[in-house]
């Protein structure tokens, strides 16, 4: 069975990089988000296995996202997506609940090993 994926980012083009990564592997896309805000609602609505958020993002960024959705569901596996330069953005997101972190520009045995590493 596939896994079904949230990709939260405010780049288009790095939310098509990740889908790409992750449809190659196997897993399932099952929606897309730009801001914080669509990500907690897509959050309740599709009830993803695993949700990849970017930390800055516009309306919400990804650590206040992290935490409504683990206010949500505390069982909710998130990987926050970072560029270089942001480890206090990471240590907060990963104290708020986050399982990993993968940092931009994305390597995609990066990707794939934080995913099956938080899945299993």
């Amino acid at each position: 069975m596939s896994h079904k994926i949230l990709i939260v980012d405010d780049a288009a083009f790095m939310r098509m990089m990740i889908k790409e990564i992750l449809t190659k592997n196997g897993y399932t896309v099952v929606g897309e988000a730009q801001d914080g805000l669509q990500a907690v609602e897509k959050y309740k609505e599709l009830r993803p296995d695993l949700v990849t958020m970017d930390i800055t993002m516009p309306e919400m960024d990804g650590i206040h996202a992290l935490k409504e959705i683990r206010g949500f569901d505390p069982n909710a596996k998130i990987i926050m997506c970072s560029a270089m330069g942001q480890q206090a953005m990471v240590i907060d997101a990963i104290q708020a609940g986050a399982k990993d972190f993968i940092v931009k520009p994305f390597q995609a045995d990066r990707v794939v090993e934080a995913i099956k590493k938080t899945l299993s």
